[in-house]
């Protein structure tokens, strides 16, 4: 009877192991699209994108909006890509929590859960689509998703309430003043530059892996001069420890944004750690093999009054970020025999490990709940060995408890197996990103110009850029994924 009990429970757990293989590795089985990505095939890796079967389920449509803005803006379909990042976009604004969303949390892993997206990803949606409008010539839509990061802002700070974390992002900031300089309201265009610098200042001049840029620090004295702002300009002149700006004669051509997407983002992995349970001063705490986490049990979790002891050691899954080491570390434009350095603007990379670095530990509490529910579960099932040779009962009534006894036993596997097959970490994240955004200020000249953006590192390679220049400020974007 036991052994049919076992095999039942073979077939079912080989049956949920094949279900749950879906939560294995969000980068494996996305592997075709990005491969394609990074040869830069970019019609290809939108085909393979699409018929990715992780991304068609429900609880991934925000990341594959997300992916599917990239991949249409690195195709240059301005428009088509802004339509998936509108998408995303109301995804975000409409990320409320559901029960059924935090039973499959607990029950199962938070790779089940809807995808909600990073902090930094959701400020990098505004510099996709502020790009994309750019690019289409709507300058009142890339003003509204410049007016738009005030709201991120307000809504992460609100979120964290620590400025000692990610509470504001300096490149969402700096972009932000450069569509309203471009847009002609130099007003705006100062308070958010300022913005961006006093948050470089007030972290000793680096913001997560990018020192405080020069073309920064001259935009924001020379925009406080051009507005009357003579007090701030001088503040700041002492503050960041440079002269004063000389104001350049306007260039003929007007001038070019040049961003330069370096690299790729960071992929989410899974990290396997051990954990214990054992009694201190003031109840049970989690504890790992190396002392590093101490973290109590909330006892209210066990309402069947389980033995805690049955819970004794038990893997914890926990993502975290493996870096893709860039190509190129460093770039300069070139034109008309002058050249200017593109400096770093925002690390992606960098921004990925910290804010998982700052939230590890509510990651971990939710964690090691979720795994102390499934294990009280199985302890709650498991026969209660002081039943066991009853002499005052009938040999039918012990042929009964046997029977209940296999039978729980059995169910005790079950869930022990299913547990452990389904315990994964959450390795989803936007992996098209880059790993670092460069920028530079180019003065064109009036009609064509032809820039040279020349790309060092392992190897050198450079990438033609032409620009009509017709006064005012533009915008462009180049991309070295691969």
């Amino acid at each position: 009877m036991l052994l049919n009990s076992y095999n039942r429970i073979f077939v079912l757990c080989s049956v949920l192991l094949l279900l749950l293989s879906s939560c294995a590795s969000y980068n494996r089985q996305a592997a075709g699209y990005y491969s394609q990505l990074r040869a830069g095939n970019y019609d290809a890796a939108q085909k393979e994108l699409a018929k990715t079967k992780l991304l068609k389920k429900r609880r991934n449509q925000l990341l594959f909006n997300l992916e599917m803005g990239k991949v249409a803006h690195l195709r240059g379909q301005w428009e088509e890509s802004n339509r998936y990042f509108n998408e995303a976009d109301l995804q975000m604004e409409d990320a409320r929590t559901t029960a059924g969303d935090i039973a499959l949390g607990n029950l199962l892993n938070p790779m089940m859960q809807t995808y909600r997206a990073e902090d930094f990803e959701k400020y990098l949606v505004h510099y996709y689509k502020a790009i994309n409008y750019l690019q289409l010539g709507l300058t009142d839509e890339a003003m509204v998703e410049a007016r738009r990061i005030t709201l991120r802002t307000q809504t992460q700070q609100d979120k964290t309430g620590n400025k000692d974390k990610y509470s504001e992002d300096a490149f969402s900031l700096s972009i932000q003043a450069l569509i309203y300089e471009a847009s002609g309201d130099i007003n705006n265009a100062f308070i958010a530059c300022r913005n961006a610098v006093d948050v470089y200042l007030e972290n000793k001049g680096s913001y997560y892996g990018v020192q405080l840029p020069e073309q920064l620090k001259k935009d924001v004295i020379r925009l406080a001069q051009q507005n009357g702002f003579s007090d701030e300009a001088d503040r700041y002149q002492r503050l960041l420890g440079i002269d004063a700006v000389a104001t350049a004669p306007e260039a003929p051509g007007g001038e070019l944004i040049l961003f330069w997407e370096n690299g790729s983002a960071p992929v989410k992995a899974q990290e396997d750690i051990w954990f214990s349970l054992i009694k201190g001063n003031g109840g049970m705490f989690f504890t790992d093999a190396g002392g590093l986490y101490n973290i109590p049990f909330d006892n209210s979790y066990n309402s069947n009054g389980a033995k805690l002891e049955d819970l004794r050691s038990f893997r914890v899954a926990l993502p975290k970020y493996v870096t893709q080491p860039p190509a190129y570390s460093g770039a300069q434009a070139q034109l008309n025999g002058q050249t200017w350095r593109l400096e770093a603007a925002e690390n992606v990379n960098a921004l990925a490990f910290a804010t998982l670095r700052e939230r590890m530990l509510r990651e971990l509490s939710s964690t090691l709940t979720r795994l102390a529910i499934k294990k009280l579960a199985e302890a709650a099932v498991r026969p209660n060995k002081s039943d066991k040779d009853d002499k005052n009962k009938s040999e039918e009534e012990k042929k009964k408890d046997k029977k209940k006894e296999n039978t729980r036993e059995a169910m005790a596997l079950a869930l022990q197996l299913f547990n452990a097959a389904s315990e994964k970490a959450d390795t989803r994240n936007w992996q098209s990103l880059p790993h670092t955004i460069y920028y530079t200020r180019i003065p064109l000249q009036k009609g064509e110009n032809t820039i040279s953006l020349q790309l060092q590192g392992r190897g050198t390679s450079s990438v033609n850029i032409t620009v009509n220049g017709r006064g005012g400020i533009q915008f462009r974007n180049v991309c070295s994924i691969n």
